[in-house]
């Protein structure tokens, strides 16, 4: 029996199968547009919702993974005969058949979302908390955009499978790509001809949509981008901002009393306190493991403490007597705490200015002009201006932290906290992160300063103070800093530290 190549190429125009095509076009784009977004919902559940959410969300997750989508489709199909209500929507081979396929995807895309938001780095969440930046928005303008561009190849590969399982819709009576061949080849008996037909029309719509993809994986990944003539005309500024003094209700900013922490039996902060006064600059020093890091964060929520209390500008602000619990304002004012971390934590969909007038933005602490000339001050203040337009990517480690600087420095901050800002660069890069640190003292800005420079912190520091176990165990002043340290256990530690 021959291959009947004329019949073939007459499929080409039959206008049944382009018909059946834009059917399954619109059930596909239907169901993956929808359960994408629900998909995501479910993934949040999975992540960061509450317990029993958590665990609802995994149930629904296996049952549906587990049920084949014939019997789904078969079911949902015939509910009306349980629910008669029901009957208006799911009579429709087209609407019970796009319902089956979106509660069956959901499951599965669910746990691209969730493989994309758990390899998000933890940073993003904690550099969005101290901008102030609250769930919707952190997880709308930071968290899902780079666990989109992570999940999209598979997304996409998704969307690839729910083309060819529309197929299976055809058991219902929908009329699509398989079900029109089908009822050629039972009247004609060329089985074959037809089949190569229904494939090529399926290849047709992947091959389309594959192209759609790779335009949008490439819109989103960005490394491929160029800033334009345009851009880079904006960042341009010449005249300063004048941003005023800042605002000193009270001489004490953060007074920390007998804060505690443990982890498991291990106590990491031991009935620490501490008082740092407005344009004062005091470093935490000590061996690694010494509680320095965990005492600092405490400061802004992102570690919370097990017992003692801390107020800020002469209210209180954290307490963890009894119960830890927040002060009503907290969500509002951590905006004034700047935070520069180790690992910079600039988000990396963003451009430097993007990065810098983001928080700003959020909070709507000016116009967008404003904001900008804002930002570029700072860009300018730490040396960045001319890579406003870049990405992090395309910088080195001690510019990314001078640009972390500078967001933290556009919300306006009352106190600065630094987390060993120059561990992650390179001996090169540091000096220049030590200089702008120097400069921002230089201005009387109050900062809490976690660091193993012990030059550099000698040098700029009002009072150095040791941790050693958790606990408080020395403290150099002011005169002892002009005059020579005579506490034993810090100067043998600077000159350790030193070789």
């Amino acid at each position: 029996m021959s291959f009947d190549w004329k019949y073939l190429l007459s499929l080409a125009s039959y206008s049944e199968f382009w018909t059946a095509s834009l059917t399954v076009v619109w059930l596909s784009v239907l169901t993956w547009c929808v359960s994408v977004a629900l998909g995501f919902g479910v993934a949040i559940a999975r992540t960061e919702g509450p317990g029993w959410l958590r665990q609802l969300s995994a149930v629904y997750i296996w049952f549906f993974r587990s049920v084949p989508l014939l019997v789904l489709l078969i079911f949902i199909y015939n509910l009306p005969q349980m629910l008669p209500e029901l009957r208006p929507v799911l009579s429709n081979p087209f609407w019970a058949g796009a319902i089956a396929l979106i509660v069956s995807e959901v499951a599965y895309i669910s746990e691209i979302h969730r493989g994309g938001l758990i390899s998000i780095d933890r940073g993003q969440h904690e550099a969005a908390h101290v901008l102030g930046i609250r769930s919707f928005g952190k997880y709308f303008k930071i968290i899902v955009p780079q666990a989109f561009r992570v999940a999209m190849p598979t997304l996409s590969n998704e969307f690839i499978t729910i083309v060819k399982l529309t197929s299976l819709v055809s058991v219902i009576s929908l009329s699509e790509i398989l079900l029109v061949g089908q009822r050629l080849y039972t009247r004609n008996f060329l089985v074959i001809e037809t089949l190569v037909a229904v494939s090529v029309y399926y290849v047709l719509i992947v091959t389309i949509f594959t192209w759609i993809a790779r335009w949008i994986e490439n819109h989103l990944d960005v490394t491929r981008r160029r800033a334009t003539e345009t851009e880079i005309a904006k960042t341009r500024f010449e005249h300063p901002v004048v941003t005023g003094e800042r605002i000193r209700k009270s001489d004490i900013v953060v007074d920390l009393n007998r804060v505690r922490k443990s982890f498991g039996d291990k106590r990491v902060v031991n009935d620490i306190s501490l008082q740092i006064r407005s344009g004062e600059v005091v470093c935490l020093i000590g061996p690694s493991g010494s509680g320095k890091t965990t005492l600092l964060r405490t400061i802004n929520a992102l570690q919370d403490i097990d017992g003692g209390t801390i107020c800020f500008h002469g209210e209180d602000w954290i307490c963890g007597d009894g119960k830890y619990q927040l002060s009503q304002t907290f969500r509002d004012d951590v905006i004034h705490l700047g935070m520069v971390f180790q690992s910079f934590n600039l988000f990396p969909h963003l451009t430097v200015l993007e990065n810098v007038t983001l928080g700003p933005r959020y909070h709507t602490m000016g116009s967008a002009d404003e904001l900008r000339a804002f930002a570029m001050l700072n860009l300018d203040k730490v040396g960045m201006a001319a890579h406003a337009q870049k990405y992090p990517h395309q910088l080195s480690g001690g510019q990314k932290q001078r640009v972390a600087i500078a967001r933290a420095l556009a919300m306006k901050p009352l106190v600065m906290l630094f987390d060993e800002p120059t561990s992650a660069l390179d001996p090169e890069m540091v000096s220049e992160v030590l200089q702008t640190i120097e400069g921002l003292a230089a201005e009387g800005m109050t900062m809490l300063i976690v660091t193993h420079e012990m030059r550099f912190a000698a040098r700029i520091s009002d009072r150095i103070i040791m941790l050693e176990n958790g606990s408080r165990v020395a403290e150099a002043s002011a005169d002892d800093l002009r005059n020579g340290i005579t506490d034993a256990r810090i100067r043998r530690f600077m000159e350790q530290s030193q070789h």
